[in-house]
């Protein structure tokens, strides 16, 4: 499709303007908390779907499905159409053949759309923008998404969502940590990030959606909603996997290091600083900084591989994160599909060397799933952006109605102590569980994770 067309519209909420399609199939909202563009997606016009069992390469697939490179409209939102898709976790095993075994969900599953609504925070408007072969039928595009604001808005669920949460026993993980540290120590493996996992049902009533609405109130910087049919994915993540500018500029922002928030002003910020100098987290942040570069490089012509800013404390709503950043540029000839393939799964949710831990984790876990895989749009322009899916819970649809799964992490290292992992995953968790068994209204999820840590599933 060669053709873009732009048509602008009044603000409106991007919750809103999805909640009347938050059940269709494929309808996707992108929300960038804290920036400036988001999108709300409905009405593919080819769809992807790789389950565990395909024997076709799915990085071909999805390279295919995303097409020649296309230019777009300089005055529009950086992504102006193209394909937003879902990598589960084991989609790493299409990269490294390990054998692991797989969860119910696709390990790829995409859709490509000719039109979207894009939501300027900073301007608070609202532009559509289609795609056609010729600029009436991309004018055509653009005017029938403009019509999607016009529905209104469906009642929200304000009631709890979740009333029987379900969380690992905290012995059963520090068991896991100890066996962690234990094989570092004799030389297996640097560092691993090992999980944790809540499950629940929603009430009678209720959607994942609703989950979303919460969420939103104060979203992450990549704070998504997925709907694919029987199954649903919302998502709170603050971090970025890796991001291509249509130039080819690679820019990559693990997340490795975590504190909680303070109860008062002076104790939020002797954590943040207690954070900044920690040596066991730089130290774990430097081994995922390190493993990038070694991604970003199999990808990137030689010496491109950069790394403008080490160790930078983020605040979020529950907790302080250590970031690092890490640039390079994509190699002439490759694509946005090459570079997923060649940094998936995200080192900062595996572990260092990364094949080997993923055997650790492998042993350790039941698969995955989405959790700790990647929500991606690539657009006709050759960009591509790209959310590392924590803080995200997995929906799945029975005939007794929504149960959801969630999971928090910590990455393991030499020096780590048992409880002090399992503590982190709970401060990483808090803000997913007070929204699932709140009311939207503010409360104390530090008692609510003391009430339910000795819950068996």
């Amino acid at each position: 499709m060669r053709h873009t067309a732009i048509l602008q519209a009044p603000w409106r909420e991007p919750v809103d303007a999805l909640s009347p399609w938050r059940d269709e199939a494929f309808a996707c909202l992108l929300i960038s908390g804290g920036g400036r563009w988001s999108y709300l997606l409905r009405k593919p016009d080819a769809v992807l779907t790789v389950p565990p069992d395909d024997q076709r390469d799915p990085f071909v697939l999805l390279a295919d499905l995303i097409g020649p490179r296309r230019d777009i409209d300089p005055a529009g939102p950086p992504f102006q159409g193209g394909v937003v898709g879902l990598a589960s976790y084991e989609l790493g095993d299409r990269v490294e053949r390990l054998g692991l075994a797989r969860s119910d969900w696709p390990d790829l599953v995409c859709a490509r759309y000719p039109a979207l609504l894009a939501f300027d925070h900073v301007g608070r408007w609202v532009v559509a923008v289609g795609r056609g072969e010729n600029q009436r039928a991309a004018q055509q595009r653009a005017a029938g998404a403009l019509t999607w604001l016009k529905t209104p808005a469906r009642e929200r669920f304000d009631d709890r969502l979740c009333t029987d949460l379900v969380a690992d026993r905290p012995e059963r993980y520090e068991a896991a940590v100890g066996a962690v540290v234990a094989r570092i120590e004799a030389g297996e493996l640097f560092q691993a990030n090992i999980a944790r996992s809540w499950t629940g049902r929603l009430v009678s009533g209720a959607a994942p959606f609703d989950l979303l609405a919460r969420l939103a109130t104060s979203p992450a910087p990549f704070a998504a909603y997925l709907r694919l049919g029987d199954r649903a994915l919302v998502s709170n993540s603050p971090e970025r996997f890796v991001q291509v500018a249509s130039d080819g500029a690679i820019n990559t922002r693990p997340i490795k290091g975590t504190r909680p928030r303070g109860a008062d002003a002076a104790q939020d910020q002797g954590l943040a600083a207690e954070l900044l100098s920690s040596d066991k987290d730089r130290a774990e942040n430097l081994m995922i900084v390190d493993l990038m570069r070694n991604d970003l490089a199999r990808v990137s012509p030689a010496g491109s591989v950069r790394v403008p800013e080490l160790f930078r404390v983020e605040t979020y709503s529950n907790v302080h994160h250590l970031v690092s950043t890490v640039t390079a540029t994509l190699r002439p000839g490759l694509t946005a599909a090459d570079l997923l393939k060649a940094s998936f799964p995200p080192g900062s949710i595996t572990g260092a060397p990364k094949v080997q831990a993923m055997s650790v984790i492998a042993n350790l876990e039941t698969p995955r799933g989405p959790y700790c895989g990647s929500l991606f749009w690539a657009g006709v322009d050759g960009a591509f952006e790209s959310s590392v899916l924590i803080r995200t819970v997995a929906f799945t649809r029975d005939d007794k109605g929504w149960r959801w799964e969630a999971r928090a992490g910590a990455g393991i290292v030499a020096q780590s102590a048992p409880r002090a992992e399992r503590l982190e995953t709970e401060a990483k968790i808090g803000t997913l569980l007070n929204a699932l068994t709140g009311t939207g209204r503010p409360s104390n999820h530090a008692s609510l994770l003391a009430s339910i840590a000795n819950v068996d599933p």
